[in-house]
Order: C-alpha cells, then sequence, then structure tokens
C-alpha cells in the first residue's frame, strides 16, 4: 500500500538528525534571503519584517533543537511545539503586513512602530543592529515576484511549513499507534 509506505518513511526520516537539520537549514536560508535583499537589493526591512525574522529564527532553533536528540521524545515534542509556534507566529506577522501594505496609505490604521519591541533585558537591535534594526516603512511594497509581494511570498512559506508540520506528527502518531515507534 503506497500511502502506509509513504507514512512510514516520513515518520522514520523524522527521527533522523538530517530531517532537522533540514528544517534548520531551509530556515537559514530563508535569513540568507533576507540579508542579501537588504544588503545586496538595498530593501530596507521594516519592523514587521525584523518580527519575521525573528520567527525564522524559532524555526531555526526547531530543527537545531530536534536535531540534538530525535529519537528522544521529549526532545521530538519541543522541536514539534517550537516549529509549530515559529511557523504560526510567522504565518500571523506575516498576514498583518499584508493587511498593513494593503491599508490606504493616508489611513491612521496602517502604522508599525519604527523601533521592535524587544524586552528591555534583550534589545537585540541595539546588539545587533545589522541584523535587528528596522530601516523601512511598513507601508513600502517595495519587492514583487509573480505578482506577490515579499510578505505574501512569507506567508505562504510559513503555511508550507505547518503543513509539513503537520503531515509529519499524523505521520509519527500514525506510527506510534503501530508500535513502530515507541
Amino acid at each position: 500500500m503506497p500511502v502506509r509506505d509513504a507514512i512510514d518513511w516520513i515518520a522514520r526520516f523524522s527521527m533522523k538528525r538530517g530531517a532537522w537539520i533540514a528544517l534548520a537549514v531551509t530556515a537559514l536560508s530563508l535569513e540568507a534571503s533576507a540579508l542579501f535583499f537588504q544588503y545586496g537589493l538595498d530593501l530596507n526591512p521594516c519592523v514587521m519584517c525584523i518580527y519575521i525574522r525573528m520567527a525564522v529564527l524559532g524555526l531555526v532553533a526547531a530543527g537545531l533543537l530536534g536535531a540534538i536528540a530525535p529519537r528522544r521524545p521529549v526532545i521530538q515534542f519541543l522541536g514539534f511545539a517550537a516549529w509549530g509556534l515559529a511557523a504560526g507566529e510567522g504565518l500571523v506577522l506575516s498576514r498583518e503586513l499584508i493587511v498593513i501594505q494593503a491599508a490606504d496609505p493616508f489611513s491612521f490604521t496602517a502604522v508599525c512602530s519604527f523601533l521592535p519591541r524587544f524586552p528591555a533585558w534583550l534589545p537585540l537591535h541595539e546588539w545587533f543592529p545589522a541584523f535587528f534594526m528596522p530601516t523601512g516603512n511598513c507601508t513600502d511594497d517595495i519587492w514583487r515576484w509573480l505578482g506577490l509581494s515579499m510578505a505574501q511570498w512569507m506567508q505562504g512559506i510559513f503555511i508550507a511549513y505547518l503543513v509539513v508540520l503537520v503531515i509529519v506528527v499524523v505521520a509519527r502518531l500514525a506510527g506510534a499507534t503501530k508500535g513502530e515507534n515507541a
């Protein structure tokens, strides 16, 4: 049965370090892309872009966490939880940025702060301004590809991360019910 084989393969693959490293590497490639857009193409990130970067860093952290001990249930749970939280928060943030960019530029509803609201004990924008200091405006929609803005692309990317997470978790649960992954 091909579907059962696919589920079993996904369940087994999710217990390998390489799967978790792949999660971290894909997210790191998004961070590298963000830096290329910022420094290579001179596209200034807004505060929402910085928050979206933080969500992507959460995906990197989830991948690295899961890679520590991919067969340990507690580590898997923490990795899956971090993955879901980071991708979910990224989806919310990218959606919020889409709404801001779609609003009338002369309305007062299309606003965001100029500085990120990091905790006072963790002022990342002061410690690492090259990565965390916003220099753009949220209402600027300055890049499009195939008719979609960067925020729309990020929304789709976060949806893809969530879909993959659901597939992996369902496969793991299906494998656990068979007793393979106990």
